[in-house]
């Protein structure tokens, strides 16, 4: 069974329909939640596209989708690209305003919306701002005018919705992705059918991913990884897809139990809270064999505990970013210490060589198409050759695998020396007691800029700052030694994971003369 040679995601919920048939393909465990197979999934579809073609919705109309993972964004999604629309994934962690800007900046049509999710009615939120709804010319709450919704194709001729999906051509814009804005206002990533499906099989074939497995999606479906790594990597794999709406470890490990799941991917911290959780002992993940992490804060000692405590076969890592989802993964197989070491060599087609200032710069097929009315920071992204440049910063090994070192503008320089802050960060990995951990430098007169440890401990383990001081004294230069250590209860992350060491930094504002010397 080969991976679909269909170039447009309509194309390819058709074949995944012919070729897996009754098979689970859509499993959500919440109450009342759907669970299809992959011909009832592309039924489904097919009903969502006669819906918004009777709307009036169709081809280069961008269709907005603003709710948590459950069966029905999937359907949103898909049926949108069914009639040539353009999804625009929003991220559930906005608010009402946030959320508008980037309605508004995509210029979408229509907008699929959760009615209530976290306690928060999404649409009640952006009531009276007109800005970023004026070109609205449907709106479907979630779940509550979902069948209403549907009813509107009842009478779309099948042959019409099978005219819209053949139309689609691989190289029409599929996707408007937005960045997460950690260092700035957000940008959207357009991408093509082509290459959205060519990140997609790239990543299940690197992982191994086939119809026997279970894949649990904890990453949000609005990030290029839970979109074109989950949903996607699913359909042209064969793969049973369940869903979690908000990651909570307890709740995760239940289902790992009842669904048998077999991959797991996420960030280094889904692991960690799993790993630490007091009531890991009394589920049954005996099921596990993939783990997928990634970015530049992955501990060597993480990828170990992994391995050893919840026993999975295989522990990949690799490194994407919105711009370039898939670049560069481990391969199953892969010797312990490459995994735990690096983010894996090329894949998906990619060149990776290292820029100035030891910048990751990709080249490859599957790159986005640009950013959104943004000429400006398209070409400051992707130069005259075709290079993206990432803004991280790493070093290739002699075989090709890339170990990140971290963001270039994370860098600090302390009396002259660059300090890069995954480094330290690594190193406190290490240190018995610490879960999690961010360095970023800040202001000292003396030095230009020094480190400053944030750190997370585990469960039950108490650590003063003098003894994680006195721990990287012993493993690390001088200059790279963070003056001053942290704690906290958690770090400020964005949807996607990643830590917010911008939010540190403005929490850190210090005077000169605060740091000791």
């Amino acid at each position: 069974m080969g991976a679909p040679v269909e170039l447009t995601v309509p194309a390819a919920v058709a074949w995944a329909a012919r070729e897996f048939g009754d098979a689970e393909a859509v499993a959500d465990p919440r109450p009342g939640g759907s669970r299809l197979s992959y011909r009832e999934l592309g039924e489904r579809v097919t009903a969502v596209a006669a819906a918004l073609t009777e709307a009036g919705a169709g081809p280069g109309d961008r269709v907005a989708v603003w709710g948590p993972n459950d069966s029905q964004w999937i359907l949103a999604a898909l049926g949108a690209l069914g009639v040539g629309g353009v999804l625009v994934p929003v991220s559930t962690r906005f608010t009402g305003p946030e959320a508008l800007d980037v309605i508004g900046r995509s210029g979408a049509r229509v907008l699929f919306v959760a009615g209530d999710f976290l306690g928060v009615d999404r649409l009640r939120a952006a009531a009276g701002a007109s800005e970023g709804l004026e070109a609205l010319r449907l709106v479907v709450r979630m779940p509550g005018e979902w069948d209403a919704f549907l009813r509107r194709g009842a009478w779309v001729p099948l042959a019409l919705t099978g005219q819209r999906a053949g139309a689609v051509r691989p190289g029409d814009v599929s996707d408007i992705m937005f960045t997460s804005g950690t260092t700035g206002r957000s940008k959207g990533a357009m991408t093509s059918h082509e290459r959205t499906l060519g990140v997609a099989r790239a990543w299940a074939e690197c992982t191994g991913l086939t119809a026997r497995d279970r894949y649990l999606v904890v990453s949000p479906f609005f990030h290029t990884f839970g979109y074109k790594a989950g949903i996607l990597a699913c359909l042209v794999s064969g793969a049973a897809l369940v869903s979690q709406a908000t990651f909570d470890a307890g709740a995760a490990m239940r289902l790992i139990e009842a669904e048998r799941i077999t991959v797991l991917p996420g960030a280094p911290a889904i692991y960690a809270s799993i790993l630490d959780h007091p009531e890991r002992g009394s589920f049954d993940l005996s099921s596990l064999r993939l783990a997928v992490t990634g970015a530049a804060d992955v501990p060597v000692a993480l990828v170990e505990r992994m391995r050893r405590e919840l026993n999975f076969e295989t522990v990949l890592t690799g490194y994407g970013l919105t711009e370039a989802v898939v670049a560069t993964m481990c391969r199953p197989g892969d010797a312990a210490e490459i995994v735990a070491s690096t983010s894996g060599r090329a894949a998906a087609g990619f060149e990776v060589r290292i820029g100035p200032s030891e910048e990751i710069l990709l080249r490859g097929p599957n790159l986005m198409l640009g950013y959104l009315d943004d000429p400006v920071a398209t070409a400051a992204a992707i130069d005259g050759d075709g290079w993206l440049h990432t803004g991280d910063a790493g070093r290739l090994d002699a075989g090709g695998y890339l170990a990140i070192t971290g963001r270039i503008k994370d860098m600090y320089i302390c009396g002259g020396f660059n300090v890069y802050p995954a480094e330290v960060e690594q190193v406190l990995a290490r240190l018995d007691g610490v879960a999690e951990s961010a360095v970023i430098g800040v202001p000292d007169p003396r030095l230009g800029e020094v480190g400053r440890a944030f750190l997370v401990t585990r469960p039950g383990h108490a650590l003063a700052e003098a003894d994680v001081l006195a721990f990287c004294r012993e493993r690390l230069a001088n200059y790279k030694v963070p003056r001053r250590a942290v704690f906290r209860a958690a770090l400020p992350r964005n949807a996607s994971g990643k830590v917010l060491k911008r939010v540190l930094r403005e929490e850190s504002s210090v005077t000169p003369g605060d740091e000791p010397g």
